[in-house]
């Protein structure tokens, strides 16, 4: 049962960098968040400044085009928040009819790495 605690939908509203992106989430019973930064799970991208601001930003424009404006699967980390006030997220969006995660396609695309917390 607890495997689907922490699932919601809602629309990815901004894009800040290849690991980190505000989303309005639908908790359900007409509830809503609006504006919650939500940190990509297990990866780590190039940041958007500094020497790796090319790679940075060319990530950031990568999850651009499979998010932005769409609404999404979030699957939350047990709702906890990391050192910058972020939730750990898994993204996801239906493709094809199955679960597509954006987390893993960010690594397999290039733009970013896995990483352990």
């Amino acid at each position: 049962m607890n495997e689907f605690l922490y699932f919601y939908l809602g629309p990815i509203v901004r894009v800040i960098d290849g690991d980190t992106v505000v989303a309005d989430i639908d908790l359900g019973l007409h509830t809503w968040i609006h504006g919650e930064r939500l940190r990509l799970a297990r990866i780590n991208t190039p940041e958007v400044r500094g020497e790796q601001r090319t790679a940075g930003l060319a990530a950031r424009d990568y999850l651009a085009g499979l998010v932005l404006g769409k609404e999404v699967y979030i699957h939350t980390i047990k709702d906890t928040k990391e050192k910058y006030g972020r939730y750990l997220a898994e993204i996801g969006i239906e493709r094809d009819g199955a679960w597509f995660s954006v987390n893993d396609e960010m690594v397999l695309s290039g733009h970013a790495v896995y990483q352990e917390y």
